[in-house]
């Protein structure tokens, strides 16, 4: 349970940790609501682009714009150093959204009122580190973000506070990715207001759960056998990372953007329309390829990249 709030109403002491974009508006909020951010925790510096350049994650772009110290610890466990500097903050609670790493139980035990942890799911349903997309890929027509009390599991704590929104059937996990962002940063504004408050009222995790794993290139390759319905989910989930794929004259085909088409009796891989470039699938389905991107090439049109390769009707993928 939470601890009381302070006395006379003042605003909380928070250290933040988190990484990545989805994190930034959550601190942002955090600082506009007027808490004291004593500390940003995050990940250390990362190579990034054809150069190699030592980047910083957005959550300290965005701290040290507004002059918030910032920490980057190689690991929290087995780190006396870094407990004693958590220690130091005399926090009244961390604010934990992606922060990427798990936090020892010497670490929750640090701010007078635990970690609050934002996540990107109607929990208990997709705990893990790819909760948006796989929502997406599994084809979800609902989802939100749910505020918690952390303890030492995965994504186990109690619930605190949610925010649902609709998934529509075009929406991709970038898409999903930036709604959900901005709608963390509301419950969170809301979950420390009640904190303030005293009222907030922790519920344990009950129901189905399901784990959503880390993203990998493995999931990319398009299987024409599976239905058009499952496809376009498959398409929109990886989009923008790693994105659905294809083979198309030896050379990756990436698909962006799709929908489903209607009835056909080819057979799964055959192309069957030029404009829109349209693919059988299983089930005697189709998938309309709306944006597509060869190997080594630029996003464009399926319609204009079927032009430009002169591909016949008829012709299978993966080829």
């Amino acid at each position: 349970m939470p601890a009381p709030p302070r006395k006379g109403g003042m605003k909380m002491r928070v250290i933040f940790m988190g990484t990545p974009e989805f994190a930034v508006p959550c601190l942002e909020r955090v600082l506009e609501d007027g808490h004291e951010v004593v500390l940003a925790v995050t990940q250390a510096d990362k190579p990034k682009g054809r150069g190699y350049a030592m980047t910083p994650p957005p959550v300290k772009i965005c701290a040290l714009s507004h002059g918030v110290p910032v920490y980057q610890p190689a690991s929290l466990k087995n780190n006396a150093e870094a407990l004693d500097k958590l220690a130091s903050c005399g926090a009244d609670v961390a604010v934990v959204v992606a922060y990427g790493r798990l936090l020892p139980p010497e670490v929750l035990a640090v701010p007078r009122c635990g970690c609050i942890n934002v996540h990107a799911s109607l929990l208990p349903k997709y705990r893990g580190a790819a909760p948006i997309q796989w929502a997406v890929l599994n084809g979800e027509t609902e989802s939100g973000v749910t505020t918690m009390q952390m303890d030492a599991g995965l994504d186990t704590g109690d619930l605190l506070l949610t925010r649902r929104c609709a998934v529509p059937p075009e929406m991709t996990a970038g898409e999903l990715h930036d709604l959900l962002s901005q709608e963390g940063a509301q419950v969170l504004s809301d979950t420390l207001r009640a904190l303030e408050a005293g009222t907030l009222l922790p519920v344990k995790q009950e129901g189905e759960s399901c784990y959503a794993p880390m993203l990998n290139r493995e999931l990319s390759v398009m299987d024409w056998e599976r239905p058009a319905s499952e496809l376009h989910n498959q398409v929109r989930g990886l989009n923008p990372w790693p994105s659905a794929s294809t083979r198309f004259g030896g050379k990756t085909l990436k698909i962006h953007r799709a929908r489903t088409g209607g009835e056909t009796e080819a057979m799964p891989g055959t192309i069957v329309m030029a404009n829109p470039f349209t693919v059988a699938c299983g089930g005697r389905s189709t998938l309309e390829l709306l944006e597509v991107q060869y190997e080594g090439g630029k996003r464009m049109a399926g319609a204009d990249f079927l032009r430009g390769h002169a591909a016949e009707i008829g012709r299978r993928l993966p080829d």
